[in-house]
């Protein structure tokens, strides 16, 4: 199993969809076969193609606003000590997170394909809340699938999912949280693909979509890669990307760019949701050594018990609170081209209140748990060293958890 330089990663896997041999595929009903491979034969087909680069371009710059800042937090760095601490600021983009990206994205296929209605899942709502508002800028008709645990503790987005006008589908099944409104979206895509254009919110899923979504995200270290040598003259002899993950799409698409660089230089940090510090639950199969399972079409590492079933997880953090893990991670991790760990609950809340203490920036609880690894690192590192966060989504919609957990205080926005 080998990371091949000069080939996009998520052109990477073989003729089945597997990475590495092993991981993602296509474990989904007879039904969805013609259709998946339909959106992989367009896909192919447009994504270097100039008049639809051109046009995904014309929507990036002019609506969703990129390129997104890039800033160093001098304060968080004099207070810390060690390595400058830097952040792509990803929250700056329309929507206030990574996830307009891909929704940009599969809204062009769908319009192309001759669809009509796009469905999606989300968890912190920020992917419902991006797909609701391309399909609302390309007319199309939009159904979101989100369980009933997260519409309670995610009502900012909620609110922006109703008035962009698309329909909410609450999931009660299961944990009521992300993997069951990916279950039951797949489970309606079934029945319904012959209409609607599925578009599932993070690089998990049959091949087709981990695909479509890493390269949508890749936008991200583009960006950043053109930034840094602006700043620096060059891309510097160390370097450290610290990045949360979930399903894994603002870590991929923070990466791609740097995937060719030898990790002494730029070093990738995946940070998994480790849970509460009193549970034995957590979101973390890559840091605690799941086994690989199937789950949503593809293989990867799952959290699962001794009877191969899928055990619950527990984040504070909604986006992160999901048992496997993107395909593309788990090649990533084999091939040791990055390193993952996992911060808790109260890590996470314990950096965004040394973030926002420090600095102008209010980072979600998904880019916190990374904040709380990097930040402790950190200290322990050379001047010379340069660590940058990925800010992919901000906490408005978090107001409701830091009110309850750290006080009115945390939890006032402009």
């Amino acid at each position: 199993m080998k990371l091949k330089k000069k080939i996009p990663v998520i052109d990477q896997s073989d003729k089945l969809g597997f990475w590495g041999g092993k991981f993602g595929g296509n474990f989904c009903a007879e039904t969805l076969k013609r259709p998946l491979e339909d959106l992989e034969i367009l896909f192919d087909k447009l994504k270097n193609n100039k008049n639809f680069l051109k046009e995904r371009d014309k929507y990036f710059k002019n609506w969703i606003g990129v390129p997104t800042r890039f800033i160093k937090l001098n304060n968080l760095t004099n207070h810390i000590g060690g390595a400058q601490i830097w952040s792509k600021v990803v929250s700056d983009a329309n929507g206030g997170a990574h996830k307009i990206y891909n929704a940009t994205v599969h809204c062009l296929l769908a319009k192309r394909s001759g669809k009509k209605f796009i469905i999606g899942d989300t968890g912190a709502g920020y992917a419902g809340k991006m797909l609701s508002m391309a399909a609302k800028k390309f007319g199309l008709k939009c159904k979101i699938f989100m369980g009933a645990k997260d519409i309670k503790r995610q009502l900012p987005n909620v609110k922006a999912i109703r008035k962009n006008g698309a329909e909410i589908v609450p999931v009660y099944s299961g944990s009521q949280t992300l993997v069951d409104a990916v279950s039951e979206c797949m489970r309606y895509w079934v029945a319904n693909c012959d209409h609607a254009h599925m578009a599932v919110g993070s690089t998990v899923g049959p091949a087709i979509f981990v695909r479509i979504c890493g390269w949508s995200t890749s936008q991200i270290s583009r960006e950043l890669k053109s930034q840094i040598v602006d700043e620096f003259g060059s891309i510097p002899k160390k370097v450290k990307l610290y990045n949360c993950v979930g399903g894994g799409s603002s870590s991929f698409g923070f990466w791609n760019e740097f995937m060719d660089y030898n990790k002494k230089q730029v070093e990738f940090i995946g940070v998994e949701a480790g849970g509460p510090t009193k549970s034995k639950k957590h979101a973390a199969p890559l840091t605690y050594g799941s086994k690989i399972g199937i789950l949503h079409g593809a293989a990867q590492y799952v959290n699962q018990n001794s009877d191969g079933q899928i055990e619950e997880t527990e984040s504070i953090s909604a986006g992160l609170d999901y048992p496997g893990v993107s395909p593309l991670h788990c090649f990533l991790k084999d091939v040791k081209r990055a390193r993952y760990t996992a911060a808790s609950d109260e890590d996470a809340l314990n950096a965004y209140k040394l973030v926002t203490k420090y600095e102008n920036l209010k980072p979600s609880l998904e880019p916190s748990h990374a904040f709380s690894v990097a930040i402790k690192e950190a200290r322990k590192l050379s001047k010379d060293t340069i660590v940058i966060v990925n800010s992919c989504g901000d906490a408005h919609k978090d107001q409701a958890i830091l009110k309850k957990r750290l006080g009115k205080k945390y939890a006032k926005f402009n």
